[in-house]
């Protein structure tokens, strides 16, 4: 199965580095399914301790309370194990980590799952920076693709995660609590 907006968002199962977890603790499971009835922010990013990635996914982690406040729960993935996720949520922020986040780094070790989101680079064995948007009813609606060295705006994610639960004609610059496109 293929990522395609407007089609059920492919099923995955992968192990999970949530917040506080330990060497003890770390590799639960966690699928797609957990997330029915709720809107779920999926994203990919290439590799833990790099440049880029830390500032999308700490950014996404400040803002976890705009997320929830409406409905909404943050998935990060990268074809890293979960013991690297770990390592990097308990490395201080001052020292390239994570400094502790407020969601959970699923691992996509067999690198199955960002196959069927279209965003794995097979011959380096990672992942472009992907990110879906998927309904409480699992299907998606929302795919953004973006190349290594370009990290995502969490205010534009904001953005048009609040659009699509408007279910309505949202027009270009939409920002929340504007009107409607009335047709």
């Amino acid at each position: 199965m293929t990522a395609k907006v407007g089609a059920p968002a492919p099923n995955f199962t992968m192990p999970v580095a949530k917040p506080g977890d330990t060497a003890k603790t770390v590799g639960s499971k966690i699928s797609l399914e957990d997330y029915r009835g709720k809107w779920l922010v999926f994203f990919f990013y290439p590799l833990d301790f790099t440049f880029v990635c830390p500032t999308e996914i700490t950014a996404l982690s400040d803002r976890i309370e705009d997320f929830t406040s409406i409905g909404a729960e943050v998935l990060g993935c990268s074809t890293d194990s979960v013991y690297s996720h770990m390592a990097w949520m308990n490395t201080p922020r001052d020292q390239h980590g994570l400094g502790g986040i407020e969601y959970p780094l699923a691992s996509d070790i067999t690198k199955s799952v960002a196959a069927d989101y279209g965003v794995l680079i097979e011959s380096d064995g990672i992942a472009l920076r992907g990110l879906f948007i998927i309904d409480p009813n699992g299907i998606l609606q929302y795919a953004v693709v973006n190349n290594l060295n370009i990290g995502r705006s969490t205010d534009e994610t904001l953005r048009v995660l609040e659009a699509l639960q408007t279910g309505g004609l949202c027009p270009s610059d939409w920002k929340p609590g504007a009107k409607l496109l009335v047709v």
